[in-house]
């Protein structure tokens, strides 16, 4: 048997050395690596996590804002029946918004963004029927005040009441055509289940009729109702479900729709939400605005 040189044999001793130490070294790396994915993965996965929780937290707390303001909108009401109404359509929202808002996942940003505005319109809408409400109630008490005075005025002279009537019927005579309510800036437009503004006949799910009362110095103070009639491309009068009726005239009309509003004389800007309507059809809608006095205007939409 051949003898190993020695020198061969510490080479070759040398090369298994360098060889297993790099072996040692790669296997190394390899768990260093392999811990550090492992711990960034956990810290994904903890911040995911996190926040999760944080999106859900401000979800619960939002349904709270929601359902708090509900609270408020329960205990509030007014002796006018036109009020009531429009409260009772805003609850009505406010419990569709409840359920959507349940509905929706805390992770989907844009749609929770989304009610939080609409939390801030209703909170908006609340803030204005507390001042209609107030502004009714004092216009109502001052009326009561001003109606005892002038029937002790008329009790101490009659004589002088039927002058000053005399008079009043013909400067009413005069005025009655420049105190009668006109109207401008007519615009219908519809909204999809998202509160959008769109034109897709198949996506629409209410419409809003926007109008200004003008400002008229003639015309009478105080409540004012007005009704608007909406009709399909076929011309039927869409309705809405509540009966509303006003008379015109001398003939009796059925309203899609219809709110009051507190003139004071200066412009009033309103809007009227056409809820309630089971689907709509393609084709050019048209709406005509009333009082009982007198007919607004009207406007038209085109839905494709």
């Amino acid at each position: 048997m051949q003898r190993e040189d020695p020198l061969e044999r510490l080479e070759r001793i040398e090369a298994e050395k360098k060889a297993n130490g790099g072996l040692k070294t790669t296997m190394i790396i390899m768990i260093v690596v392999a811990v550090a994915l492992a711990a960034a993965l956990a810290y994904v996965m903890v911040t995911k996590n996190n926040l999760v929780e944080q999106l859900n937290e401000e979800k619960v707390d939002l349904t709270a804002q929601i359902e708090a303001l509900q609270t408020d909108f329960e205990t509030l009401s007014s002796d006018y029946d036109a009020i009531n109404l429009q409260l009772d359509s805003s609850r009505e929202e406010i419990a569709q918004l409840i359920d959507r808002v349940k509905k929706t996942e805390a992770t989907n940003r844009a749609k929770i963004r989304q009610y939080e505005k609409e939390l801030g319109t209703l909170r908006t809408i609340m803030r204005g029927y507390i001042v209609q409400i107030d502004s009714l109630n004092t216009l109502n008490a001052k009326l009561t005040q001003e109606a005892a005075s002038a029937r002790r005025e008329a009790r101490a002279s009659q004589a002088r009441n039927r002058e000053l009537t005399e008079q009043v019927e013909s400067l009413s005579e005069r005025v009655n055509v420049g105190s009668i309510l006109k109207a401008r800036g007519f615009r219908m437009e519809a909204f999809n289940s998202s509160d959008k503004v769109t034109d897709k006949y198949n996506r629409v799910v209410r419409m809003l009729v926007s109008l200004s009362l003008v400002e008229n110095e003639l015309a009478q103070r105080g409540p004012v109702r007005i009704y608007v009639r909406v009709f399909d491309p076929n011309g039927n009068l869409l309705q809405d479900g509540k009966g509303t009726t006003f008379t015109f005239g001398e003939e009796t009309l059925e309203a899609t729709a219809s709110r009051e509003v507190d003139y004071q004389g200066n412009e009033v800007e309103l809007g009227i939400y056409i809820n309630n309507i089971p689907s709509f059809v393609k084709g050019i809608y048209t709406v005509k605005a009333y009082t009982e006095q007198s007919e607004l205007g009207s406007t038209e939409l085109m839905l494709r």
